[in-house]
This record gives structure tokens, C-alpha cells and sequence, in this order.
């Protein structure tokens, strides 16, 4: 078992004794370099919100062949935009959380880590209960614009497609952390926008592979 990084909080710590400021010390191999430079912010951050607003355009795109469908069921149409805006909540909680252990010097990619297991749990439990309640909404709202959909149906669409896009949380959030890690960039700045654009992507692909099941 790997014992907890902390190389983060290690050289964060060291750079506040009078001894190490004095050094002209390198900084270890991995870790974030002048996070806090302008340019070396504009120049990470243009190339990949680049990349993420043409993804957004591919989801729109996505999202644009389901049309007839949800203007067929309202309840849908009430239910997607909140479903990809709940996940990326949470895909925002866990990369936030992951990123404050990794400079505490507590962050390890494993369920073993009970500090990582705490938050994977944390995040289900949230889903479970998010979006149970926001299919309840959603079908409220659907009945109201005339929507035909039963509330056993959107409900079990709102928690299948919750609880898939919550294993995307999870997995998207670890990954992202350890990649900005491991390639030196800051993961304050790069896991949050990836996440959550991934979670836009495919969370229109998971909500319709569940209502092709379901409905």
C-alpha cells in the first residue's frame, strides 16, 4: 500500500523556513511550478478551454438529436439540464476536496485511503439523494406541461442516470487530479473545467442510454 503523498505539503512547508526561502531550491519533479504566474496561467489554461468550448459544441450537437424526444416528454425536458448541472456540482465538490488533500499531503488514488473513500461515499450519497428529489421535481413539473411520463419512470430515470454520472464523478475527479499532478500543472486550475465538461458530455449520453431502457 502507498502511504499518502506529501510531497506538496512537504515543499509548501518548506518554503516557509527562513533556510529553504534563503536556497535556491528545485522543485521536486511533478509538482505544480509557478502556479501562481500569469503567463504560465494563460498559457495552460487558452489551449484547454479551447479544447473544452469545441466539446461543449459536440454536446450541443449531441444533444440536439434527442430533440424530438424531449419535447415529446416534458418531464425530460425539465430533468437534463438540472441532472448535467447537479453532476457537475459534485464533479466541482470532488475535485476541490481531492486537490486540498493533495497539498495537505493526505491525497493516495486508492479506496484505502480513508480520506478518498470518505468523499467517493459522500459524493453517492449526495447523488442518491440530488437526484432522487429532482426526479420527483421533474416529474411535477412534466405532469404540469402535460407530460405523460409516470413518476416511477422519471424517478428511475433521474437515479440510474444519477448514480452512472456519480461513478463518472468519481473516476473523472481521481484521474484529473493525478494527471495535473504527475504532467506539473495545478490542479486548482485544470480538474474543475475537465470534469465538469466531461460531465456535460456524457451526462446526455448516459440520461438518453437510460431513457432508451426505461421508456
Amino acid at each position: 500500500m502507498s502511504e499518502p503523498r506529501g510531497d506538496a505539503a512537504d515543499a509548501a512547508a518548506d518554503a516557509t523556513s527562513p533556510a529553504t526561502v534563503a536556497d535556491d531550491a528545485v522543485p521536486d519533479e511533478g509538482a505544480p511550478v509557478d502556479e501562481w504566474s500569469i503567463f504560465r496561467i494563460v498559457r495552460t489554461m487558452i489551449p484547454l478551454l479551447a479544447a473544452l468550448s469545441v466539446l461543449q459544441l459536440v454536446s450541443g450537437t449531441v444533444l440536439e438529436s434527442f430533440e424530438r424526444t424531449l419535447l415529446q416528454y416534458p418531464a425530460l425536458l425539465v430533468l437534463l439540464p438540472v441532472q448535467i448541472g447537479t453532476a457537475g456540482n459534485l464533479a466541482s465538490i470532488m475535485c476541490s476536496r481531492l486537490t486540498t488533500q493533495l497539498y495537505l499531503g493526505t491525497y493516495a488514488p486508492r479506496l484505502s485511503n480513508p480520506d478518498v473513500r470518505a468523499n467517493v461515499v459522500a459524493v453517492f450519497a449526495l447523488a442518491g439523494t440530488v437526484f432522487g428529489l429532482v426526479g420527483v421535481a421533474a416529474w411535477a413539473i412534466g405532469v404540469a406541461l402535460g407530460g405523460t411520463l409516470g413518476l416511477s419512470r422519471v424517478l428511475l430515470v433521474a437515479l440510474a442516470s444519477g448514480l452512472l454520472l456519480a461513478v463518472l464523478v468519481v473516476v473523472a475527479s481521481v484521474v484529473a487530479v493525478e494527471v495535473s499532478y504527475r504532467v506539473g500543472l495545478n490542479p486548482d486550475d485544470t480538474t474543475i473545467p475537465v470534469v465538469t465538461n466531461a460531465c456535460d458530455v456524457a451526462g446526455v449520453l448516459i440520461l438518453f442510454g437510460v431513457v432508451g431502457v426505461v421508456v
